[in-house]
């Protein structure tokens, strides 16, 4: 996996928050543990992208504990935190050029959520001409709301997401393979 980068999107503690809604993907946490655990090990390249709210009310707003990093998700020693208020991890950041300088070509994304700036993040990276994965269930959404009330369950919104991402923008691979058999098809 030479030239790959594990970028782990919006993993804060502010998620954990009911204005959310319910989430998918009870096993995200574990999941996104063992990628990082395993890109570690290896030594590969980690960055890691939070989310700093511009709304006040929210808990992904600085002003609040929420907007600090989930546990499972930790950055370590010299892992980069990029900063970001807007749905792409590339728009107002120094990521792509952090990213081009490094000589990485391949980025796996996980985190949340796979229908937000998980997909956003992943769709501008491949347009940027990164070669892009997404780890499946190392992401997750929540129930969502459409403009008629009509509620989708959280699988169903994440199942979309990474099938609108997949053979597109992305590939969509799982944890296992990523760690056991270390290739991302």
């Amino acid at each position: 996996m030479e030239h790959t980068a594990l970028v782990i999107i919006d993993m804060q503690d502010g998620f954990n928050d009911p204005i959310w809604g319910k989430r998918n993907n009870p096993k995200l946490e574990n999941n996104v543990a063992s990628l990082l655990k395993h890109w570690r090990e290896n030594r590969w390249p980690v960055f890691h992208i939070q989310h700093l709210s511009r709304n006040l009310k929210s808990p992904l707003h600085e002003g609040h504990s929420g907007v600090k990093i989930m546990d499972c998700a930790k950055p370590m020693g010299d892992e980069p935190i990029i900063q970001k208020n807007v749905n792409s991890c590339f728009i107002g950041t120094n990521l792509e050029t952090i990213l081009r300088k490094a000589g990485i070509i391949n980025l796996v994304f996980s985190g949340i959520a796979s229908d937000h700036c998980v997909s956003t993040s992943t769709r501008m990276a491949a347009n940027l001409g990164f070669n892009c994965y997404v780890a499946s269930d190392a992401t997750t959404s929540f129930d969502r709301k459409d403009q008629n009330g009509t509620t989708y369950p959280g699988d169903l919104v994440h199942s979309i997401s990474l099938a609108s991402l997949h053979g597109e923008f992305a590939t969509v691979v799982n944890t296992r393979n990523l760690i056991e058999k270390g290739n991302m098809q």
